[in-house]
């Protein structure tokens, strides 16, 4: 597995600092956060991503993952293929997509997924031409790909290497599966996975994140079974501790690490 750090909660950093920041943590690489508002965007990705990579190239990181706007579901837009191609160029293995949401509206659940797996093509040909393979994300509440089942319902039949599942340890424990059971079920299109933990009130629709060990998540069942089915991706490191200081989200990252090191050495 590769230990890599989402940069959502590093706001502010520009790539040189965040360089510094990720080799504090003790990670390889990134999960760079592709979204207005930080160093790389989608307006800049031409330059700006081949450059960055090259950055972390030169301080021994990598970008096997770049995460983009909740809304980055089109893969018709100009703004699409120009962030697949800067990518591709950058050398970045892995894009997660932004979310479609159920609506009842819309014609019932089916109509939507088959809507979604006709956007999905798109995608896939993108992956197949620029080389970076399309992920979905496990995110509870009304998300198409909430758990493995649903996401499964989204990607099975297309080529692993050109769609794959980005899934999500805190997110599954409030509305998955259980872990080892969620992991079989995508283990053919099982890309990359967040490491983070959640909690859920009684009568509340979502979760919260907690610190490691604190909230739903199986831990030890959880790198048991990665380590069992040989899972040899990118493990990203959520830290998303909204409201903390970046200082703070960078110590918070670094006692992650650690936790889950010392389960691996178990």
């Amino acid at each position: 597995m590769k230990f890599i750090m989402f940069t959502k909660h590093l706001e502010g950093l520009e790539i040189p600092d965040i360089i510094t920041a990720l080799q504090s943590v003790g990670v390889s690489g990134a999960d760079l956060c592709v979204r207005p508002g930080y160093p790389v965007n989608p307006e800049n990705a031409t330059e700006a991503l081949p450059a960055a990579a090259k950055q972390f190239a030169a301080a021994g990181l990598s970008i096997p993952l770049v995460t983009t706007p909740g809304d980055f579901l089109n893969p018709g837009q100009e703004e699409t293929r120009r962030v697949y191609a800067a990518a591709g160029e950058a050398g970045v293995e892995n894009i997660k997509l932004g979310y479609w949401h159920w609506h009842a509206e819309d014609g019932g659940y089916w109509a939507q997924v088959d809507f979604i797996r006709k956007q999905l093509d798109g995608f896939a040909k993108l992956s197949a031409q620029y080389g970076p393979r399309t992920c979905i994300h496990n995110h509870s509440g009304t998300s198409m790909g909430l758990n493995s089942c649903a996401v499964m319902n989204l990607v099975k039949g297309f080529d692993a290497q050109h769609v794959g599942v980005f899934a999500d340890t805190g997110h599954l424990s409030i509305v998955g599966e259980p872990i080892d059971m969620a992991l079989d079920i995508v283990k053919s299109h099982l890309a990359v996975i967040a490491f983070k933990d959640l909690a859920r009130s009684p009568g509340t629709r979502g979760g919260r994140v907690v610190r490691m060990g604190q909230g739903f998540v199986d831990w030890e069942t959880a790198v048991n079974t990665l380590q069992t089915i040989g899972f040899s991706g990118p493990v990203s490191f959520h830290s998303e501790y909204s409201g903390e200081p970046v200082e703070t989200v960078i110590d918070l990252a670094r006692v992650d690490v650690r936790f889950i090191s010392s389960l691996l050495n178990k």
